[in-house]
């Protein structure tokens, strides 16, 4: 099936593309929420048979972090024409979870869920807005969506680099991107190698060995006090990680199956670029080491700002010992119950199937989206209460609810 064919049958203002910049809105329930327009029960059975048929092409795969994932053994999928499938796949499912019926039929499927009078209304993804998709990938743009104000975001700021710039979680962070970096360069290596490759490889092994000696100390064989080490030839600093950082940016920068990951170099180059002169190995001496740990710590806590990438991606590694930027597939919104005194968070993805593998990963995608977000409210001190939602969707699914993490869950069946 052609990617095409699928493409004619959305109307070209139902192609719902990030916007990546923009703040989003607080929600209160209402009926003049619901604005989009509904298309002829042909249109619905025409599309609905093209999204069937993408569902079985696309069963074991989908998109996870960014990246196409085979979700039965979590093996990355190089295949630029069944990426854009499933972009396609997804750009069609958020039509059908538009529509009237399938609006009508989630309505339904919450308020047996929660008993919960006020939610007889038409609250959630009702609106083109609400089922674009997000890539968060900084603080800001958590705060803009929850509506943080300035001084709220310097309180976020100050508790979050306390926590999230300590030595264990930066060496951390490092040592997971360079983990992830090397798998993936290994495999591009063994299936088509090239001098960049091959140079990439070579620089990442030298990172980890920098990086090892960064984190491992062996009290046997360095004594407390050896001052004289910080003078020593051998005695390495994380600026010698920043170049080769760069390097291995130049190496990597026209591989377009490294992306993801050449951004994240480039992100972490941030906070290397402020502790450029720090020590990074152990032979100094133990007294010494644990100054250095406590230097790089200082720096970072006080230079790196809200709106700091390298900031954000720590606080990943912090809170879910990943360093990847989340993908939300529907952006959703905080909705206002009640008084106001108490609010709900709702945010969703699309399944390209109902295997019980595929709705594990993608309630565990949206469990990260849901606790980043819930985690900066409260940091935040906002005021009241934020309950979290998480909606998936999926054809053939059995519509039902259940707890995920202390979270409710909804799974949504998509149908015409």
């Amino acid at each position: 099936m052609r990617v095409s064919s699928v493409r004619n049958l959305i109307p070209r203002a139902k192609i719902f593309t990030a916007k990546r910049n923009a703040p989003m809105r607080f929600y209160h329930y209402s009926d003049e929420e619901v604005e989009d327009e509904s298309f002829p029960s042909e249109w619905y059975e025409k599309a609905f048979s093209k999204l069937t048929n993408l569902s079985h092409l696309l069963k074991n795969v989908d998109l996870v972090d960014g990246k196409l994932v085979n979700v039965s053994d979590h093996s990355r999928v190089y295949d630029g024409s069944l990426e854009q499938k499933v972009s396609s796949f997804k750009s069609l499912a958020r039509t059908f979870i538009g529509c009237p019926s399938m609006q009508e039929m989630m309505k339904k499927n919450v308020v047996q869920a929660l008993a919960d009078v006020q939610c007889e209304q038409p609250v959630f993804f009702s609106k083109a807005s609400e089922r674009e998709p997000i890539t968060v990938d900084s603080l800001t743009k958590v705060s803009n969506f929850l509506n943080v104000s300035a001084q709220q975001r310097k309180l976020v700021r100050q508790s979050i680099c306390v926590q999230v710039t300590k030595y264990p979680i930066w060496t951390g962070a490092i040592e997971e991107i360079l983990n992830g970096l090397k798998s993936e360069i290994d495999f591009l290596n063994c299936r088509c190698p090239n001098k960049e490759i091959k140079m990439a490889q070579q620089i990442v092994t030298t990172c980890q060995k920098f990086l090892e000696s960064a984190t491992s100390y062996d009290p046997e064989s360095t004594s407390w006090m050896r001052l004289k080490g910080v003078d020593s030839p051998a005695s390495h600093k994380w600026e010698d990680v920043l170049e080769m950082f760069s390097d291995f940016i130049n190496c990597l920068c026209e591989e377009t199956k490294l992306t993801s990951e050449v951004k994240k170099l480039e992100v972490m180059k941030e906070g290397l670029y402020q502790i450029r002169d720090a020590f990074i190995d152990k032979n100094i001496g133990y007294k010494e080491t644990r100054h250095q740990e406590s230097l790089v710590h200082k720096k970072l806590s006080k230079t790196l700002g809200h709106s700091s990438r390298c900031v954000f991606t720590l606080l990943l590694y912090y809170l879910y010992g990943s360093v990847w930027d989340i993908e939300v597939e529907l952006c959703g919104g905080v909705y206002a119950i009640g008084r106001g005194d108490k609010f709900r968070l709702c945010m969703g993805k699309i399944l390209t199937s109902n295997e019980q593998n595929m709705v594990h990963s993608g309630v565990k995608q949206l469990s990260r989206a849901l606790g980043l977000f819930k985690f900066v409210w409260e940091t935040a001190g906002m005021k009241g209460d934020l309950e979290v939602q998480g909606h998936l969707w999926c054809i053939g699914a059995k519509n039902k609810s259940f707890i995920y993490r202390n979270n409710m869950f909804f799974l949504h069946s998509v149908s015409c």
